[in-house]
């Protein structure tokens, strides 16, 4: 049964356009857009860093997965957290300050690392449905799957956010035999191996999910905001990423390549730090990926990556990306904000950077 003590996140009308285009967010005034996102944060702590995001003003936020910490069976108990949640007076600022979108990870989908084989993750979706107000008539609702998308129309430019599902179609992981590798001063085991060339029957996204994100690709726009729950740009860690699918992430770069698709640039979370990180793969701009993990959850190291640009950050924190449509090559400005109130990240694109 669902309930009704959760509080919406209907700030603001939802436009229901085509199939292609999903949905529509009125946001934003002039030449300015702020986004502000971010990951992890257990529904248990204060999360400062939500009352710190609604304070920059952003025009949206974006929650990239880990929004609390499921990480059961029982549908009750998930709704119980996610009500703890919505009584934080942080997460009440952050609410009345921006309309919020969200994808899950593994802890919100129902089981540490889940994927596929998860077996609530209907109940889950609709659940995390339900708690961030989402319309009735979405697409979204009436598939498998949390993926959607969204654009943004604001001084005659188009920004398209495309939100992915990276659990519900997900297969397995694949263990790894136990080496040891080192960080710094530490010494961490890998928990999981990257797929081989010849082991290309995985997938993350899934058939029907690949086909939808092809077709949002082929819809015009002037930057295009992917969210993944997972790292998308960082070198094979062992820990979860896209580099554990490496057929995966080559198909995305290719579907990129293949559509002509411009603009393109990732947010993602899971790591519990915050860091920039560019992706260079042949036929193509630089792929940039701005991780933003740790509203309220920290880890003690950031694994070894030879793609990071900036980071890691290991204090709390949240991201913002301001855009400025004005000039003639409109800027992108990538920021990492820790709880302190202090700018730790910040890189400016120009939308030309990101162009074949």
């Amino acid at each position: 049964m669902r309930t009704t003590s959760f509080l919406l996140m209907a700030a603001f009308s939802w436009t229901l356009n085509s199939y292609a285009q999903e949905q529509t967010l009125p946001i934003g005034s002039g030449n300015q857009l702020k986004i502000a996102f971010g990951s992890c944060g257990y529904q248990d702590h204060p999360q400062p860093a939500l009352k710190l995001a609604a304070e920059q003003k952003p025009d949206l936020f974006i929650y990239l997965g880990d929004n609390i910490y499921g990480d059961t069976d029982d549908m009750n108990v998930l709704r119980a957290k996610y009500a703890k949640l919505a009584a934080n007076p942080n997460f009440q600022a952050l609410k009345a300050a921006a309309p919020i979108i969200a994808t899950w990870d593994d802890h919100d989908f129902g089981r540490n690392d889940a994927g596929r084989h998860y077996p609530f993750k209907a109940e889950s979706k609709d659940i995390l449905l339900d708690f961030f107000g989402e319309p009735a008539k979405t697409p979204r609702r009436q598939r498998p799957g949390i993926y959607t998308s969204y654009t943004v129309q604001q001084a005659g430019k188009t920004l398209q956010i495309i939100v992915l599902d990276t659990r519900t179609f997900r297969d397995n992981l694949k263990k790894y035999g136990g080496e040891v590798k080192r960080q710094g001063r530490y010494f961490y085991e890998l928990d999981y191996a990257a797929y081989t060339a010849e082991q290309t029957d995985s997938t993350i996204l899934g058939a029907a999910q690949w086909a939808w994100l092809e077709e949002q690709l082929h819809q015009p726009a002037d930057l295009r905001l992917i969210v993944s729950s997972t790292q998308f740009g960082i070198e094979f860690n062992g820990y979860e990423a896209w580099a554990n699918f490496p057929h995966e992430r080559e198909r995305m770069l290719e579907l990129i390549r293949r559509t002509r698709a411009e603009g393109v640039f990732f947010i993602s979370g899971d790591v519990h730090y915050a860091e920039l990180s560019r992706f260079d793969a042949p036929g193509l701009y630089p792929i940039y990926d701005l991780t933003s993990s740790g509203l309220s959850s920290t880890w003690h190291f950031a694994t070894p990556n030879a793609y990071r640009l900036e980071g890691p950050i290991m204090e709390n924190h949240y991201g913002i990306i301001n855009i400025d449509w004005s000039q003639s090559d409109p800027t992108l400005v990538l920021e990492i904000w820790d709880v302190r109130g202090t700018r730790r990240i910040q890189r400016v694109l120009r939308a030309s950077e990101l162009k074949f």
